[in-house]
């Protein structure tokens, strides 16, 4: 009778171990799961509340600079520099100790003495070029390129971002005290609500109330290009969902409007100014350009009514013209009904120091106006060596 007592209560012990087992295993495996959700919320947190990792910066920061202070002129160009000679004369009588240059061309692409007359341009090009596409993520990688070589120099403390159609307006001493003089960075930033260029893929990384549009071509002060070197997590999002919507092409005919659905988005008139904005720096900033340049609608049927920089020719480039331009003291936000008075440690001054885009004619009108500088232009009839 024991025996047989003890032998069924057998069964009956192994259920409840087997039963406590199971439940600790639950616990163990609740216990690890929120773990893991802790973490995760943790790192999402982070990402969210700062667009840059907590690592070492991978600039120098140079705060403190007490010596002389230079501009760093940065030449984002497809191949050559066409309007070397005028900017030759631009430098003229300058010393080394007020400027730097930098050049982003196509890869392979050497400035040499076959390729520029100037010698202030010889060798001046980046090791690391990429290949560059207009409306694709290459054109900020480029522009984060030049910043980041720059950077490199710690007197360099202005950085002028320019185009090889870029000319100046004015002569080195102006635009140098121009800028030297303002704390400020020049950033053309504004938010236009009927913008659709926010892709609701980049929340919560990029919020909607942080997207800001606005010129490519800007001046930055140190710490600013510091922030756009340093940036990994914009970036990245921007190469990811921030892309141009192909043009219309007449041979891929019914795919066409498959293809005009798609999201579109032009990584260099969004990125700096977006990212200054997540980082709470618009307040840091002169929400205006110092580059002028004048749009014109294209009428072409396949453009889709894209708009496009004027070319200012030999005719267009005479000294009514650009007193036009220099007397600009404003400019007009309609999107956000905002008159940005163009001033300087609060002095009235002209909005903008260079223009673009401009042919070697028109720079040609400018120099034979005596506007940047001195500079023989029979040199330009010589057969290069």
């Amino acid at each position: 009778m024991t025996k047989k007592a003890q032998a069924s209560m057998k069964p009956g012990l192994s259920m409840r171990h087997v039963l406590c087992i199971g439940w600790k295993l639950v616990i163990l495996v609740s216990i690890a799961l929120c773990l893991w959700a802790f973490i995760r919320i943790q790192q999402y947190s982070q990402s969210t509340s700062s667009p840059f990792p907590s690592t070492k910066s991978r600039t120098l920061s140079y705060h403190h600079f007490t010596g002389h202070p230079k501009i760093a002129f940065l030449f984002l160009v497809r191949r050559n520099l066409p309007l070397d000679f005028l900017w030759e004369s631009f430098f003229e009588n300058v010393g080394n100790e007020n400027f730097s240059i930098y050049i982003h061309s196509e890869p392979g692409f050497v400035f040499d003495k076959s390729t520029t007359r100037s010698t202030l341009f010889l060798d001046r090009q980046l090791r690391n070029s990429i290949k560059v596409a207009w409306g694709e993520s290459s054109m900020i990688e480029a522009e984060r390129l030049l910043f980041e070589e720059a950077l490199q120099d710690p007197a360099n403390q202005r950085f002028v971002l320019l185009s090889d159609s870029c000319a100046p307006l004015y002569n080195f001493s102006y635009i140098y005290n121009y800028l030297m003089g303002s704390p400020r960075s020049f950033v053309d930033s504004f938010l236009d609500k009927k913008d659709d260029r926010h892709n609701p893929k980049m929340s919560p990384v990029i919020p909607k109330k942080k997207w800001r549009k606005g010129s490519q071509w800007i001046t930055l002060i140190r710490r600013h290009a510091e922030v756009v070197v340093d940036d990994e997590i914009v970036f990245s999002v921007f190469r990811k969902f921030c892309k141009r919507r192909p043009p219309v092409d007449v041979s891929k005919g019914r795919k066409n409007p498959k293809l005009q659905k798609q999201h579109n988005c032009i990584p260099d008139e969004h990125y700096v100014q977006t990212l200054l904005s997540m980082n709470n720096l618009e307040s840091e900033l002169e929400r205006r350009t110092v580059t002028y340049t004048v749009w014109n609608q294209s009428t072409s049927k396949t453009d889709n009514g894209a708009w496009h920089p004027f070319t200012f020719s030999y005719a267009d480039s005479g000294p009514q013209q650009i007193k036009r331009i220099r007397d600009i003291n404003h400019v007009y936000y309609e999107t956000e009904f905002r008159t940005e008075w163009c001033s300087n440690n609060s002095s009235s001054v002209p909005c903008f120091l260079f223009a673009r885009k401009f042919t070697p004619g028109a720079a040609m009108r400018l120099l034979s106006q005596g506007m940047v500088g001195n500079f023989d232009v029979s040199a330009l009839l010589e057969t290069p060596p």
